[in-house]
C-alpha cells in the first residue's frame, strides 16, 4: 500500500491540474458585426484537453483531474463529461459559486479569450488524501512562476518524484519570462511549448519554420531541462508535425497525422490540439517505458482526434467479433492510427 492509501493497480498514470472551464462563444467580422453564427457552451479547459488526450489511449481510472462543479453546471455538459468515465473526473461541489466560464471572442480570423467569472486554481496539495493523489505523470499549464511553486510543492512538501510534464501559457511565453523558466527547467522532465511560444521566449523573429524551431529546441535544452539536463523538449508545430529532442537524443520530427491532403476534411477547429497532444504523449511514455520519440507518435494520434470537430471527440463502446468492448473515438479505433502514424514514418528516411 502507498502512503495514500491507495493499493498499486489503482495509481494513476496521468493527473493534469489544469482547470476545466466552460466555453462561451461570439463571433464577430473583422468590422466587429455578429456574425450570425451561434455556438451553445462547450466543455473547455487546457487540463480538460490533455486528460481526454490521455483517456483516448489508457482507461477512466487512470487518468483524471479535478473539476469545480458550481451550483450553475449544466446537465449536457455533465452527461458529456461521463461518456468519458465518470472515475476520470474528481468533483468539488461548490453551491455558492459557478463554474469557471470564459469567452471565446472572435473578430475576423482573430481570437480573444478573457474568463468571465472568477478562477480557482489548483495545486499538488488539492490532490492529497484523494483518487488522484500522487499519479506517475503530472501536467500543468501556467507561468513559469507557478510553474517553480507547483514543482516546490511536489518535491519539498510532498516528497513525490513524478514525471513532469510542464506547457507554459501562452501570454507568458515573452522574453521577460525567460529567466523564471530557466529557472524551473532543472525540475521538469518535459517541456513543450508551441513554435510561436518558443521563438517568442527565446526572442527569434519570423514565422517558424523547421529550421527555425530546431534552433529554439536545441537552445533551450541548453537551458538544462530536467535533473542533470537529462529532460526531453517537445515543440508542437501545428501542421508541421511535433519536434522532439533530449541530450542524449538526436532531434526527430514526427508528422502531423493529417496531411495537407486531408485537412480540409479532417481539420475542423485546432482549439484544445496541443493540450490533447500533452495527454496522449503521457499515455505513450507510459505504453513505451519513457521513449519519448514514440510516445510523440500517441501525442499526434489524440490531437488527431481533437480536431476533427468543434469540442471534445466523441466516444463509443462497440463490441468486436469476440464481444469484447472496444473505445471508438469518432468511429475510428486510435490504435488503428497509431499503426498508419507509424508505417508512414518508417518510409520517410532522416
Amino acid at each position: 500500500m502507498s502512503s495514500s492509501g491507495t493499493s498499486e493497480e489503482s495509481e494513476r498514470i496521468f493527473v493534469s491540474l489544469g482547470m476545466f472551464i466552460i466555453d462561451d462563444f461570439q463571433f464577430h467580422d473583422e468590422n466587429d458585426k455578429p456574425t450570425g453564427r451561434t455556438l451553445p457552451p462547450q466543455i473547455g479547459g487546457g487540463g480538460t484537453y490533455a486528460t481526454v488526450g490521455a483517456r483516448i489511449w489508457l482507461p477512466a481510472e487512470k487518468v483524471g483531474m479535478i473539476i469545480d462543479r458550481g451550483h450553475d453546471f449544466p446537465e449536457d455538459i455533465q452527461k458529456k463529461l461521463d461518456t468519458y468515465g465518470t472515475d476520470t473526473w474528481l468533483y468539488r461541489d461548490d453551491q455558492q459559486r459557478v463554474t469557471t466560464r470564459a469567452l471565446n471572442s472572435y473578430r475576423g480570423d482573430y481570437r480573444g479569450f478573457q474568463y468571465t467569472t472568477p478562477r480557482v486554481r489548483i495545486t499538488p496539495r488539492d490532490l492529497s488524501r484523494t483518487k488522484l493523489y500522487r499519479p506517475k505523470m503530472l501536467h500543468f499549464i501556467c507561468s513559469p512562476t507557478r510553474a517553480a511553486a507547483i514543482v516546490s510543492d511536489i518535491e519539498k512538501e510532498l516528497d513525490w518524484k513524478p514525471i513532469t510534464i510542464y506547457e507554459p501559457i501562452p501570454d507568458r511565453c515573452v522574453p521577460e519570462e525567460l529567466p523564471a523558466l530557466i529557472e524551473v527547467l532543472s525540475s521538469i522532465s518535459i517541456l513543450s511549448p508551441n513554435a510561436e511560444e518558443a521563438m517568442s521566449l527565446l526572442s527569434m523573429t519570423g514565422a517558424p519554420t523547421k529550421s527555425l524551431v530546431e534552433t529554439a529546441c536545441a537552445r533551450l535544452l541548453d537551458y538544462g531541462v530536467g535533473q542533470d539536463g537529462t529532460g526531453t523538449v517537445i515543440i508542437r508545430s501545428g501542421a508541421m508535425g511535433a519536434y522532439v529532442a533530449s541530450r542524449s537524443k538526436p532531434g526527430r520530427w514526427v508528422p502531423a497525422f493529417w496531411t495537407s491532403e486531408d485537412a480540409s476534411k479532417h481539420v475542423v477547429d485546432v482549439t484544445g490540439a496541443g493540450n490533447s497532444f500533452l495527454g496522449g504523449l503521457a499515455a505513450g511514455l507510459y505504453e513505451t517505458a519513457g521513449d519519448a520519440y514514440q510516445a510523440t507518435l500517441y501525442g499526434t494520434v489524440s490531437a488527431s482526434f481533437v480536431i476533427e470537430q468543434e469540442g471534445l471527440p466523441r466516444l463509443m463502446q462497440t463490441p468486436d467479433h469476440t464481444g469484447h468492448e472496444l473505445e471508438e473515438w469518432n468511429g475510428d479505433l486510435p490504435r488503428r492510427r497509431l499503426r498508419d502514424l507509424q508505417d508512414r514514418l518508417q518510409k520517410i528516411t532522416y
